[in-house]
C-alpha cells in the first residue's frame, strides 16, 4: 500500500468569510474528511497534516483577554492546546466517514514537536505576523511590557511578529513511523509542530511558528511517502495568479517549477513555501507531489486535476509517454 501525507491548510477548517465557530470547523473537517476516505478507497495510507494559523490567534486572544483571571498561556503552550483541538475535530470527522463507508481504519493525533536551531537565522529577525492586529499604542504597550516584535500593516494596524525557523527534526518521529505501519491513520505536525530547542540536554519551547508545510515535507521524506499533497484554496498553481495571462500548470518538472519560483511567480506569503516545500520533497527522493484544492483531492490523485510535481527524470518519461499516446491515438 502506497503512503500519502496530505498537508491541508486553514481554509479546510475556516473558510472565507467565516468566524471560525466549532460548529463552522466540524463541518468543514466533515468535508476534508470525506475526501480523505475517498482518497483511502483508492489505495493510500494516509497521514494528515494541518495548519492551525487562526485557531492559534484565536488562543492567544483568549489567553491575553483571561490574563486578569487566569494565567497567560505562551506561543508554544497555544500551538499544542490547538493541535488537541483541530486534531479531535478531524479525528471524530474522520471515524464518522470511515463507518459510513464501512472501512476499519483506527485515527489518532499525535501531539507533535518540531525541533529547531537556537541559531537559526530567523530567531534574530521576527518575520512571522500572529494574533490580532492593534492600534500603535496598545502595540507599543505590549511590546513595554512583554519585549513583543511589532510591525506595521498600513492598511489594518500593528501585529506581532515572531521567528519562523527552519525544522530540523520531528522528535516523535518514531511514533508516527510505528502508528503508520500498524495502519493507523495519524494526524501530527499540526501547525508545523511546536517549535522547540535543546537545551542543556532537555526540550524547551520556544516563542516561534514553523511553516506547515516545510514541517510537511520534512515529515513525508523521513516516512520515505510515495505521494506528497498540499490541499490549499486553488485548483492549480498558476503563473500570473490573477493576471489576464493567468496559466494554470498541470504537469511540471522541478526544475521548471523551481525557475518559475526564482522568477518571482509565486509570493512568500501564499504559494511560495508551498512550492518550495514540494520542491525539497522530491529533492530528498520523493517520487511525486500535488498541490490543489481540499475539493478536488480526489481526482487530483487520479491525475484529473490539480498541479503535479515530478523530479526532473520522471516528468521526462511521463512526456514521452504522453507524447506516445497521442501519436498511436491519431493514426
Amino acid at each position: 500500500m502506497k503512503t500519502m501525507l496530505l498537508a491541508v491548510g486553514g481554509n479546510s477548517l475556516i473558510r472565507a468569510g467565516e468566524t471560525g465557530t466549532i460548529t463552522e470547523q466540524r463541518a468543514n473537517a466533515q468535508r476534508t474528511a470525506a475526501q480523505i476516505v475517498g482518497l483511502i478507497r483508492a489505495g493510500y495510507r494516509i497521514v494528515l497534516t494541518h495548519g492551525n494559523g487562526p485557531q492559534v490567534g484565536a488562543a492567544l486572544l483568549r489567553s491575553e483577554r483571561g490574563a486578569s483571571q487566569v494565567p497567560g498561556h505562551p506561543l508554544d503552550v497555544c500551538g499544542a492546546s490547538t493541535q488537541g483541538e483541530i486534531g479531535y475535530l478531524l479525528q471524530q470527522s474522520l471515524e464518522t466517514e470511515l463507518q459510513l463507508a464501512n472501512l476499519h481504519v483506527p485515527v489518532a493525533t499525535v501531539v507533535t514537536q518540531s525541533l529547531v536551531s537556537p541559531d537559526d537565522p530567523s530567531m534574530k529577525h521576527p518575520s512571522k505576523p500572529i494574533g490580532p492586529f492593534y492600534s500603535r499604542a496598545d502595540a507599543e504597550e505590549r511590546k513595554r511590557l512583554w519585549g513583543w516584535e511589532i510591525v506595521e500593516d498600513a492598511a489594518r494596524g500593528y501585529r506581532r511578529v515572531v521567528p519562523s525557523p527552519e525544522p530540523i527534526d520531528i522528535v516523535e518521529l518514531e511514533v508516527i513511523r510505528d502508528l503508520v505501519e500498524q495502519g493507523v491513520l495519524v494526524i501530527a505536525c499540526g501547525g508545523g509542530g511546536i517549535p522547540v530547542i535543546r537545551k542543556n540536554g532537555r526540550l524547551q519551547g520556544v516563542e516561534a511558528v514553523i511553516d506547515k508545510d516545510r514541517a510537511s515535507a520534512s515529515l513525508a521524506s523521513s516516512l520515505g511517502a510515495d505521494l506528497f499533497v498540499i490541499s490549499t484554496d486553488t485548483d492549480y498553481v498558476y503563473l500570473g495568479y490573477k493576471k489576464p495571462t493567468q496559466r494554470a500548470l498541470r504537469q511540471v518538472a522541478a526544475a521548471e517549477l523551481e525557475a518559475y519560483a526564482r522568477a518571482g511567480h509565486f509570493p512568500p506569503g501564499n504559494m511560495g513555501p508551498k512550492v518550495e516545500s514540494v520542491l525539497r520533497f522530491l529533492r530528498h527522493g520523493g517520487k511525486e507531489a500535488v498541490i490543489t484544492s481540499c475539493e478536488n483531492l480526489c481526482q487530483a490523485v487520479v491525475g484529473s486535476a490539480g498541479t503535479h510535481i515530478f523530479p526532473d527524470h520522471d516528468h521526462a518519461e511521463v512526456a514521452r509517454k504522453e507524447e506516445i499516446e497521442l501519436l498511436v491515438g491519431g493514426r
